[in-house]
Parts: C-alpha cells; sequence; structure tokens
C-alpha cells in the first residue's frame, strides 16, 4: 500500500471517534486533541464534520457521541455471518450449564466480542456485542494470539499496555509467551482470576471450513460456582461439541 493511499482526513475522524469511551464519554475539543495528538483546529474540524454528520453532538463546551455511531458497528455485523451464526450456539450452551457464553474475534491488541449470550453478569463491567478487552490477559485473546505466528504474537504483546489487574495477572512477557505455547499445545486456554478477583474464563478456537481459526469461543463464570478445572471437565466437551458443529458452516 502507497502511502498516497491513504486518506488522512479519514484516519484522523477515526481517532477523534475511537478515543470516546466510558471513562471520556463527554470531551471537549482540547480533550480530544490531547487524547488523539491531533492539533487543536484539526480536532475541532474533526468534531464539527462529526456533529454535522449525526455522530457527535454539541452543546457549546462538551462533544458526545450520538447512537448513529452504532451503524458503523452494524455494518460490519451485517455482513459477517459469524455473529448471526454463533448466536443460537452460545444461547443453548448457556442454558445448559446456566453461564454466560461469548464469541470474539482479535483487533490488534483487544479482543472484540461479536456475541454473547449472558445468562447473569459475571463481571464488573458489562459486556456484549462491541465490548473490548486486552487480549494478553483474557481467554479468548490468549486463543487467539497463540493461533498466530510467534513474531505476530509477540509484535501485538509488544504494543499492548501490560498491565496486572490482579495479583494473579501474568503481565510479563516471558509469562505471557510461555502460556501461549501451553495454550496453542492443549487447544484451549483457561484465565484463573487475572483479569477480574473471582472471575474464571475457559476459551477454545473457532475454525473455519479451511481449518482457519477466525474466532474464539468462551464461557465466564465466578470462581466460587465453577472453577478451572471444574470448567475443563464440564464445560469443555460441550465446547468443543460447537466447534465441531460450526466448522462446515463457515466457509
Amino acid at each position: 500500500m502507497r502511502e498516497g493511499d491513504i486518506i488522512n482526513g479519514l484516519v484522523k475522524g477515526l481517532a477523534v471517534i475511537a478515543c470516546f469511551d466510558e471513562e471520556h464519554a463527554s470531551q471537549s475539543i482540547t480533550d480530544v486533541a490531547s487524547r488523539t495528538g491531533l492539533e487543536r483546529a484539526t480536532a475541532r474540524r474533526c468534531l464539527l464534520t462529526l456533529t454535522h454528520l449525526g455522530y457527535a453532538t454539541y452543546d457549546g463546551k462538551f462533544f458526545r457521541l450520538t447512537p448513529r455511531v452504532l451503524n458503523l458497528g452494524h455494518s460490519y455485523l451485517a455482513a459477517t455471518p459469524l455473529p448471526r451464526l454463533i448466536q443460537p450456539f452460545l444461547e443453548e450452551l448457556s442454558g445448559k450449564i446456566n453461564e454466560s457464553s461469548s464469541a470474539a474475534i482479535l483487533d490488534q491488541s483487544e479482543i472484540l466480542y461479536i456475541a454473547r449470550a449472558s445468562y447473569r453478569r459475571v463481571m464488573s463491567i458489562n459486556l456484549g456485542a462491541g465490548a473490548r478487552l486486552p487480549a494478553y490477559c483474557t481467554s479468548m485473546g490468549r486463543i487467539l494470539l497463540a493461533a498466530l505466528p510467534p513474531a505476530k504474537a509477540r509484535a501485538i504483546l509488544d504494543q499492548s499496555e501490560l498491565v496486572s489487574y490482579t495479583a494473579k495477572t501474568k503481565s510479563d512477557l516471558a509469562s505471557i509467551t510461555t502460556e501461549l505455547a501451553v495454550v496453542a499445545a492443549q487447544g484451549f486456554a483457561v484465565i484463573d482470576e487475572e483479569l477480574e478477583l473471582g472471575l474464571c474464563s475457559i476459551a477454545i478456537p473457532l475454525y473455519n471450513a479451511q481449518g482457519e481459526i477466525i474466532a474464539a469461543l468462551n464461557v465466564g463464570a465466578q470462581s466460587a460456582r465453577a472453577s478451572t478445572s471444574h470448567m475443563i471437565a464440564n464445560f469443555l466437551p460441550l465446547m468443543r461439541k460447537i466447534q465441531a458443529e460450526v466448522r462446515p458452516l463457515l466457509r
């Protein structure tokens, strides 16, 4: 790809959209310029353009995104069959085990949730399609990182902010790299209170008909209800059944 093929204005506009999140839902021009690294005048033009198009509102001081931004994500979901295909499988699985299940893809250093069957809330944050979590310390993230060539996985880890969310979080490159090798060998990943205390999860890869890993499937639960050993013994066989059933459907 040549540099001349890149529309810099679009890059800047998307950066402005991406800088809004739960902690920064309402921002001034100065806030946005600071968070994106854009010149203040550039941030102002981007924000006013988004407001003109209906993607943001402005009260004279602060800008907020509008629900219209969801149309951008809906375009992906509408064009991709996986979320619609996997949802019934997730709901059936959650109904059998009375726990929440999800599917996600890798997006740079994060996992992006594309489908979820929420039986009960297991995390302090609310998860659903479009939610993001760091890949290095989540079960689905480790499955997807383990599927990559080691050099590519290392490049993603180098770009990640490796934070210890709990005392159990594997947050150094050596520990994570070793864990990814284990995950690749055994074909599943388990997380035991690394992202949040009291939360365990297990994940496996989802393959397409060509044998390529295109997403991950997981089950999350409170450790008081389901330990990692319980998940391996009781949830993993059901998850692998879904893995086998979904594979020929994804072409």
